[in-house]
């Protein structure tokens, strides 16, 4: 597991900026995962000249820098988490389409526990769906 990171630490071998910093620093205090245009549409309220493309660039760099991890959700969107949350699950609401961490694990089952048939478990993601407090 990596450690906690704050927004004024640098990539290793890479400069720091101020739109790399908020987009890691946005990502990080998120309550779930983002798409790329929800991340650029928040990191626009602090600094609206900021352009699509250095957002995917940032998420590029921030990802295959492991500070950052892309979570696949079950309808093929693309979603990015900090990567050190450790072990949750996501909660989509079916009207407005948000995508919230879920810290509570309903599976009783650990990695290594034999699933029926002889399978071996090695890890698992749960989405739940229902509907958010404001699409109620």
């Amino acid at each position: 597991m990596m450690n906690a990171k704050t927004s004024t630490q640098a990539l290793p071998g890479q400069r720091q900026t101020k739109q790399r910093a908020l987009v890691y620093e946005v990502i990080r205090e998120s309550k779930g995962p983002l798409t790329v245009p929800e991340i650029h549409v928040q990191v626009r309220q602090t600094m609206p000249r900021t352009g699509i493309a250095t957002i995917y660039r940032t998420v590029k760099l921030l990802h295959s820098s492991k500070w950052i991890q892309a979570v696949t959700m079950p309808d093929g969107e693309t979603r990015y988490e900090s990567a050190d949350l450790g072990h949750h699950h996501h909660f989509q609401c079916k009207i407005c389409g948000e995508v919230l961490d879920i810290d509570h694990c309903p599976m009783s089952l650990a990695p290594g526990a034999e699933l029926p048939g002889g399978y071996i478990l090695h890890e698992h993601e749960i989405t739940m769906y229902g509907i958010c407090p404001r699409c109620r």
